[in-house]
């Protein structure tokens, strides 16, 4: 395969997975499974505004790339319960890394965008 070509798939594939995890539900999911498995009502509490469509329409896609596994019990009620797998808790290394780098520069951040701000309404 042209490198070119492998190059341009790659930061497709690449683009394409920091869009599935990269939006402020599937980390905060992530974030929350790390700590501990949750059934489906506990996790909805501890996250806060969430709806109940939100909250299991990411879990089935987590579910689907294989970040979350979803156990349920027989039970009357059933019991359901999901936990990160192995590549969830990979994934929630980078997350994590990303929270930190964003906690350590959001000053640096929003300076540079009061700046740009500030350069564009004199330019104008």
């Amino acid at each position: 395969m042209d490198a070119a070509i492998r190059s341009s798939t790659e930061c497709e594939r690449i683009s394409e997975m920091l869009s599935r995890v990269g939006d402020k539900w599937t980390i905060l999911i992530i974030r929350h499974l790390g700590a501990k498995p949750q059934r489906f009502n506990a996790l909805r509490r501890e996250i806060g505004d969430i709806s109940q469509k939100m909250l299991s329409t990411t879990l089935r896609a987590l579910e689907r790339d294989g970040f979350v596994v979803r156990s349920v019990t027989p039970s009357n009620p059933p019991h359901v319960e999901y936990t990160l797998t192995c590549l969830g808790h990979e994934l929630l290394v980078p997350v994590q890394a990303l929270a930190n780098w964003t906690f350590q520069n959001m000053c640096q951040i929003e300076a540079a965008r009061a700046a740009y701000a500030a350069r564009r309404s004199n330019a104008a």
